[in-house]
């Protein structure tokens, strides 16, 4: 499966800060150093309702991410999976009366042109479900075979029990992972499962469903976390630096995830850092496909909103907090955007080196891209009050508000 195409990222003087980032696995900010060539695994769509406001708050952070390790001249390996064959997916094709095929090349197609236009850096590996099949069957045989999996009327199931670190991504007690389970996606209450939070590692076909040869397994077709654990450990390998997401997905995603791939390798942990984005809310709810209250990126792209607007509205709240979209917070964006194309247009302002670092240091604090943004604007503010004599200030600005917060001036 093919990317979109990546826009490019300005070289800048100097060099950019180490990121220091919120990790959920101890709850508190870590360092990280990931070495020449940093590595980054982001969960990607259900491809059956992209992009909402939601989706592009989560890769908005983690294009950062990448943004910062970039500044710091380091390559970045960032891999991202599409789910493109799920229950969702297949749930919204037999509603619609659609090939559950078309749905999700037509909604992967949208997203690429939605990611495009915000000019969110691209994945190396982009992979889909489907085609990650062939690693994945036996990754779920090795599961079997270390007694980390078991059979339940045809259907397999990985034993949380089997890995002494499970819990540690998330931290819940066990009534809250039961809960969570049965919201997003997981069956706690199936008779004659070991736990009850136990994650479906293979699903026997089912009549009416698609499903592909399991060898061993018999015909069938994966569960959510393998598909994302087997991508991974294909193209960054274990230790990678960082599994992102929105914080929807540190259970049972992630710490499925990372179990999994624990008792395959024997090492520990699967990501050095475990980064989850905040909720993007809309009428006082979170925004959910399940709820339809949802703005998405191409409606607004319809609409004639400028994508860099849209990302700016992204940028102006911190990529851990839970925030609403408003009509306001984008007006206040598109304001913005006006007000920093005037001030880059003009031939000469204020010196604009201390800016560069102030927005490095912002961004390696936990990305807190709004102290970033509130630095443009301190600089902006003197453009307009006073101006400068300073001929390469604009050029200098445009070129770090491009290359570390992803905005085209």
């Amino acid at each position: 499966m093919h990317a979109w195409p990546a826009s490019e990222v300005p070289a800048l003087p100097g060099q950019g800060r180490d990121l220091r980032i919120h990790d959920t696995a101890t709850g508190g900010l870590v360092t990280l150093d990931p070495g020449p060539v940093a590595r980054i695994y982001v969960c990607g769509i259900t491809p059956y309702d992209a992009t909402h406001m939601g989706h592009a708050a989560t890769y908005n952070a983690f294009d950062l991410v990448q943004r910062v390790w970039l500044d710091t001249k380091r390559q970045v390996h960032y891999v991202q999976n599409v789910t493109d064959v799920d229950d969702p997916l297949l749930e919204r094709a037999r509603r619609d009366d659609l090939d559950w095929v078309a749905l999700a090349e037509k909604e992967t197609a949208l997203f690429r042109e939605d990611m495009t236009a915000l000019r969110m850096l691209p994945p190396q590996h982009y992979v889909g479900a489907v085609e990650a099949i062939p690693g994945i069957v036996p990754l779920v045989e090795r599961l079997r075979d270390l007694g980390a999996a078991y059979e339940l009327e045809g259907d397999i199931y990985f034993s949380v029990e089997s890995d002494p670190n499970f819990g540690r991504v998330s931290g819940l007690d066990a009534a809250a992972m039961r809960l969570l389970s049965a919201e997003r996606g997981g069956d706690p209450d199936r008779p004659g499962k070991k736990n009850p939070v136990d994650p479906m590692l293979w699903m026997a076909a089912r009549p009416g469903e698609p499903s592909w040869d399991g060898a061993s397994l018999g015909p069938g077709r994966p569960g959510w976390h393998i598909e994302c654990v087997a991508i991974a450990l294909d193209h960054l390998g274990m230790g990678f630096d960082v599994q992102g997401g929105g914080s929807d997905l540190a259970f049972p995603h992630h710490e499925m995830g990372a179990s999994h791939a624990q008792v395959l390798t024997g090492a520990f942990p699967m990501a050095k850092a475990y980064v989850h984005a905040g909720m993007v809310a809309l009428h006082g709810a979170k925004m959910s496909k399940s709820k339809g209250n949802l703005v998405f990126v191409s409606t607004l792209r319809r609409d004639g909103v400028d994508p860099a607007a849209v990302r700016l509205t992204l940028l102006a709240h911190h990529y851990r907090a839970d925030w609403e979209w408003t009509d306001q917070v984008l007006a206040d964006a598109v304001a913005r955007l006006a007000r920093w194309r005037a001030a880059v247009s003009r031939p000469d302002g204020p010196s604009a080196d201390a800016l560069v670092e102030e927005i490095r240091e912002a961004l390696a604090d936990d990305l807190d891209a709004p102290a970033a943004l509130a630095a443009v604007d301190r600089w902006v503010a003197l453009q307009e009050e006073r101006g400068g004599t300073d001929i390469s200030a604009p050029g200098v600005v445009s070129r770090a508000v491009d290359a570390l917060l992803g905005v085209a001036l």
